[in-house]
């Protein structure tokens, strides 16, 4: 069957990581706080490329799929839409601000491991301008968008259009859960033929909407939690839970965009036709890839290696069930 043509709305960033060999607490002093000037010599900086849309793409693009990222960018962008468009991204969709550079999250950690950060959003809050309906025309149409974090206006104008145009939607709010109040989580959540959280956002969701949890599954076609190192649960309205337990990690390198990857994984075999459990079972593969490695786009899949891994889990009959799919 023709792989799925689905666009991934939400942020694109990039990640400047600094190292502080000392430790903050000795260099700030407590009476001067209300007069706080101070500069840190840092050793190490890593600049790495993020944003959930851009983390879910590269990880679908590792699968064979083309996704379509939709988002907003600066015209500092250029190298990172070679890395995206090399590993299979369309990037199209991504609007190009005149104004501002790329959303950035800058960090310091000190020996303590403690944090000073910012985050500039920059070109993200001109996602709101970006309309689907042209993007859906050059593609030939759209069989699913994923609503990922993002400016907010952005998330809730690309849920209204899905719905004005019939489009299939998945919610994915995590990150932005905490900015958003009740109204936007339910204008976000209802109708959606998928909505991905983690436990924590979970109960988060139910809190802030109002909404129990049978209420959310009234609304919702698919709800897909993901529980850590407890797997990942998938419910559908009337139908008993499935639990699928994670890929055994051989190293534990970086949890950051772990989440992504098994939206990757999982929307990738979904694309192919796979179930929800075999979709699962890809994407948990998928998401300790990531986890074995610093940065959320740094991981390689090798086909032959990721199904020795899904079968070693899963069994034979799953690795020959998504080798068919796969290839």
């Amino acid at each position: 069957m023709p792989d799925s043509r689905i666009a991934v709305t939400g942020s694109i960033a990039t990640d400047h990581l600094m190292t502080f060999p000392g430790r903050f607490a000795e260099q700030l002093l407590p009476d001067q706080l209300a007069h706080l000037s101070v500069s840190f010599l840092v050793e190490e900086l890593d600049v790495r490329r993020g944003g959930v849309a851009a983390n879910i793409c590269f990880g679908m693009g590792e699968l064979g799929q083309r996704p379509i990222l939709v988002g907003a960018v600066g015209a500092d962008f250029d190298d990172y839409r070679s890395w995206l468009e090399r590993h299979g991204v369309d990037t199209t969709g991504v609007l190009v601000s005149e104004l501002r550079h790329t959303a950035r999250f800058v960090c310091t950690t000190d020996s303590d491991h403690n944090q000073i950060a910012s985050f500039y959003a920059g070109a993200m809050a001109e996602a709101r301008e970006i309309e689907l309906e042209p993007i859906a025309r050059r593609a030939g149409g759209l069989d699913l968008v994923v609503v990922a974090p993002n400016d907010p206006q952005a998330m809730l104008r690309h849920t209204g259009e899905c719905r004005d145009r019939g489009i299939p939607f998945a919610a994915d709010p995590s990150q932005q859960l905490s900015s958003l109040d009740g109204t936007q989580i339910r204008t976000l959540i209802e109708g959606a033929a998928y909505l991905f959280t983690n436990e924590y956002e979970a109960a988060m969701t139910e809190s802030k909407s109002g909404w129990t949890a049978a209420e959310i599954l009234d609304r919702v076609d698919l709800r897909v939690t993901t529980h850590g190192a407890k797997g990942v649960v998938i419910e559908r309205r009337g139908e008993p839970r499935l639990e699928v337990p994670v890929t055994p990690a051989r190293r534990q390198l970086d949890p950051t965009g772990v989440g992504d990857a098994f939206r990757a994984g999982f929307l990738a075999a979904r694309a192919r036709g796979l179930d929800e459990q075999r979709s699962a079972q890809v994407g948990a593969v998928l998401a300790t890839h990531c986890l074995e490695t610093v940065g959320t786009q740094e991981y390689a899949v090798e086909h032959a290696e990721f199904l020795a891994r899904l079968g070693a889990t899963y069994g034979d009959d799953a690795a020959a069930d998504v080798e068919k799919a796969l290839s």
